[in-house]
């Protein structure tokens, strides 16, 4: 783009921003965790953030690893991504991409992920991503969080009216901001605990995709504090309840047509995939323990990758590294319609830019190598006993974060994908979080032992 023309650029949008009310600009890009991150400028500065004039110090934040020394990283926005807050209308939002010293800065996650959307590009491919938003708004009590509704207390309550109707005042703002700002809502719910939704809208291609991801959360929570709510990612807020996923919908495109190279109306293993699909399964089962670290990136993620434990008496979380076809005891699902896979280890807590990067990157190794699956497994996985885990050599999912960033740090996709200074500060900092963990005494363990002996 010659200097010409991004300075039109710029001034198009900074035109079209002032018409709708705007007078603050914000540059955002995310931290280690996928938590936003910015600065404020007002609008008549957009030419100069668009420039990079917005500068970070790396070494404050988590995972973006620098030394107190360096030269601070610059956000340099991606125009094509402004939104209007919905909730604050005289702000919008950029994603912003990280420059030091010039370059793109190779620990940044949306770098990250836009380099595996490159080798996609360079083998033809698009790679389309959808992301299931599941949550909890719940409102604090002098007796701890609870649900907002009084009616939300069935024991199976997936889906059930009243207490959606009881949140449709603020669930309706959300889907009503979420389509203002095209991204084209289709369905919401009640879903399998109480307290907790989801909303789920069309998909898109992977980077904008993540972009929505990071901004969802931020949203959620700002609109349910109009209301004295609060909106939370924690995967599994409480034991007895089912945890919240963010399911990844994917399936590549022709880079060309955009035709999805995943359909198929011949498919003799019957799921409706085609054997480019396959292939793409194959890479990601290959190493599902790894990509297990950074789609399940919490201690309390392993607390829902379990068989039982929801009071509907299924967490709906997968155990075992398989695939299959609309079966959800299955880490990899082919859904009824075919045409995608869905990867349900990932959860809500999850940076989006990370796990899409290292799932495209596995995904892509096994189309390179010709990989394939095997059989798909349409049984209830959930009901294998522990000798039948074994005679049919049925890998596991990591049971913790540990055994997760072990799996990770031991995996040379990892530091090829993240690249070396966030390979090593991933590591470093989920090792420090795990360790934490082990070293915590829990209320559980004082009521168990205190007086035990």
């Amino acid at each position: 783009m010659s200097v010409t023309t991004a300075e039109a650029a710029v001034e198009t949008v900074q035109r079209r921003l002032r018409e709708a009310g705007v007078k603050y600009a914000m540059s955002s890009f995310v931290d280690l965790h996928g938590n936003i991150k910015t600065k404020f400028v007002p609008l008549a500065h957009l030419p100069q953030m668009a420039a990079g004039s917005e500068l970070f110090t790396g070494a404050a934040l988590d995972g973006l690893p620098q030394d107190i020394s360096d030269e601070e990283l610059s956000a340099r926005p991606d125009l094509d991504s402004a939104v209007q807050l919905p909730w604050r209308k005289d702000v919008a939002y950029f994603s912003s991409d990280l420059y030091h010293e010039g370059q793109p800065f190779e620990a940044a996650s949306r770098n990250i992920l836009k380099r595996q959307l490159e080798a996609a590009r360079e083998l033809g491919f698009t790679f389309n991503l959808g992301i299931e938003t599941e949550f909890f708004v719940l409102k604090d009590t002098p007796a701890g969080p609870v649900e907002v509704s009084d009616r939300d207390n069935l024991s199976k309550p997936c889906y059930t009216a009243p207490a959606a109707l009881d949140n449709f005042e603020w669930l309706t703002e959300m889907v009503e901001a979420m389509n203002e700002m095209g991204w084209g809502v289709y369905s919401f719910d009640h879903e399998d605990a109480q307290g907790q939704f989801e909303i789920d809208f069309t998909y898109a291609d992977a980077l904008t995709m993540a972009d929505r991801a990071v901004f969802f959360r931020l949203m959620a929570n700002e609109m349910v504090r109009k209301h004295g709510y609060f909106a939370t990612f924690m995967p599994k807020p409480f034991a007895d309840r089912s945890g919240s996923g963010a399911h990844f919908n994917m399936s590549l495109a022709d880079i060309k047509s955009g035709e999805n190279l995943f359909e198929t109306d011949d498919d003799p293993r019957g799921c409706g995939i085609s054997a480019l699909g396959y292939q793409f399964i194959a890479g990601v089962l290959k190493h599902a323990p790894a990509i297990c670290a950074v789609i399940a990136p919490t201690v309390n993620s392993y607390k829902r990758l379990v068989r039982k434990g929801s009071m509907s008496g299924s967490t709906w979380a997968p155990v075992f590294v398989s695939y299959g076809n609309n079966n959800r005891t299955n880490m990899i699902r082919v859904p009824l319609v075919g045409g995608r896979v869905e990867c349900r280890a990932a959860d809500i807590s999850g940076n989006p830019y990370l796990g899409a990067a290292i799932i495209l990157a596995a995904g892509l190794e096994g189309i390179r190598e010709n990989l394939d699956p095997g059989e798909p497994h349409t049984e209830n996985m959930y009901n294998y006993s522990e000798a039948e885990i074994i005679s049919n050599g049925l890998g596991l999912l990591p049971r913790s974060l540990g055994e997760a960033i072990e799996e990770f740090a031991a995996d040379s996709l990892s530091r090829e994908v993240f690249g070396e200074k966030m390979y090593n500060a991933y590591i470093d900092y989920k090792s420090q979080e795990w360790d934490e963990y082990q070293a915590h005494v829990s209320e559980w363990e004082t009521k168990r032992y205190l007086k035990f002996f």
